[in-house]
């Protein structure tokens, strides 16, 4: 069973930045990659950017691309944290949050478009309004 909890939402003025976390633990984060999904009011949830479980690929939703940095600090097997940087925001990024786990056999694997997580947070808000 993973935990996965979300935090450093909020209000934010359009262009300006934030940075939300996601503290994960549990044992097999080696093996998990994590994502970061959002969803607008009255709208699907989108999967916005993805980290492997290595680290060492990203992948992005051309929504976002650009604009967003997704980074994993693995302190160790079973704890770790995945951050999400996002810059020149827009009041269409008003959404909720979430972090999410997806296991995979290969450690280097992360696809943004990946369906059925594993864990869910439960979520952090962020509202881009002046």
């Amino acid at each position: 069973q993973l935990q996965l909890v979300e935090s450093g939402g909020g209000l934010v003025q359009p262009g300006g930045s934030l940075r939300l976390s996601c503290a994960a633990s549990g044992e097999g984060l080696d093996w998990d990659a994590i994502l970061w999904f959002r969803q607008a009011p009255g709208k699907e949830r989108e999967g916005i950017a993805c980290i492997s479980a290595s680290g060492s690929n990203t992948h992005y939703a051309d929504s976002v691309k650009g604009r967003v940095t997704i980074s994993r600090d693995s302190r160790d097997h079973a704890s770790v944290s995945v951050y999400l940087q996002m810059t020149h925001l827009r009041p269409g990024d008003t959404a909720i949050y979430f972090c999410a786990t997806k296991f995979s056999f290969v450690r280097t694997l992360c696809d943004v478009r990946a369906q059925s997580m594993d864990f869910w947070g439960k979520g952090a808000p962020v509202n881009v309004s002046s």
